[in-house]
C-alpha cells in the first residue's frame, strides 16, 4: 500500500517532536463516513512485543464483511525504533503494521486497530495516525481506558449499550461500549474517515459473539505465540 500523506516517516524522533506532530495533525483527522459502500472486507490489525529481545510483530487479519469469515492473515516482524512512551504507541507500532501493508494481497475497505483513535488525550491514537498515514478508513477499539472522562455506572449491562467519552472541552472523542451482555466495555473512537456512530456499530456487527470484534481476535491470535 502507497503512502498518501506528508505525514513525516522518520521514526528517530524525540518525545518533544512526536508530541508536536500529534497536536499538528489531530485536527486533519476525518470524522464523517468516506468509504466506498457496500463494505466487502474489514481488516484488524494488533502488535505485540517480545518479553527479551527488542523485536515486534504485527498481524493484520482480514475478514469477510457479510461472513466473518476469515480471508487473510498476514505477519511482519521488526525491531523497535522508537522508546516505550505512554500516548505515543504509534511511533513504535506503525513500523512494523506498515511492513505488513506491503504484504498484503488486497485492501481491507476499513480497518480496526486494537488501540485508540481520538480517545487519545491528544485525539491522535495508533487509529488517527495509521489512517491518516495511508489515507484509509480506520477504527480505534481499545480493550483498556486511555483518555476522556465517561460515567461508568450509566453503562447498562445490555450488549449494544453505551456511554459517551467526552475531553476536557466536553466534545465527545469516543465511547465505552458494551459488545457483550455484562462484559466490560471496548473504548471505540474515530480513527480517519469514519464517523463515531458507524464505527460502534461496526464493532458490534463484527462482534456477535464474543467481547472483542472477529479481525481483532484474529489478529491477536496471530501475534499472541510472539509475546513469549
Amino acid at each position: 500500500m502507497p503512502l498518501f500523506t506528508s505525514l513525516p516517516t522518520n521514526w528517530n524522533i524525540t518525545e518533544t517532536e512526536a508530541v508536536a506532530l500529534q497536536e499538528a495533525y489531530a485536527t486533519k483527522v476525518i470524522a464523517t463516513d468516506n468509504f466506498l459502500q457496500p463494505v466487502k472486507y474489514i481488516g484488524g490489525i494488533d502488535v505485540a512485543y517480545a518479553q527479551h529481545t527488542d523485536k515486534m510483530v504485527a498481524a493484520v487479519a482480514i475478514i469477510e464483511a457479510a461472513t466473518l469469515q476469515l480471508v487473510e492473515v498476514v505477519t511482519a516482524e521488526t525491531s523497535t525504533q522508537f522508546p516505550y512512551i505512554p500516548t505515543l504507541f504509534s511511533f513504535r507500532e506503525i513500523p512494523p503494521i506498515a511492513k505488513v501493508f506491503e504484504k498484503l494481497s488486497l485492501i481491507p475497505d476499513i480497518f480496526i486497530c486494537d488501540g485508540h483513535g481520538q480517545a487519545h488525550p491528544r485525539q491522535f491514537g495508533l487509529a488517527c495516525h495509521l489512517g491518516l498515514w495511508y489515507d484509509v478508513p480506520t477504527i480505534g477499539c481499545g480493550k483498556s481506558y486511555l483518555a476522556g472522562s465517561y460515567v461508568a455506572s450509566d453503562l447498562a449491562q445490555e450488549r449494544g449499550s453505551f456511554v459517551p467519552l467526552r475531553n476536557e472541552k466536553g466534545q465527545e472523542i469516543g465511547r465505552a461500549l458494551r459488545t457483550q451482555n455484562g462484559i466490560n466495555p471496548l473504548f471505540v473512537s474515530v480513527g480517519h474517515k469514519i464517523s463515531l456512530t458507524t464505527a460502534c456499530e461496526w464493532i458490534l456487527r463484527l462482534s456477535p459473539q464474543y467481547r472483542q470484534p472477529e479481525p481483532i481476535r484474529h489478529a491477536d491470535h496471530a501475534v499472541r505465540s510472539f509475546a513469549i
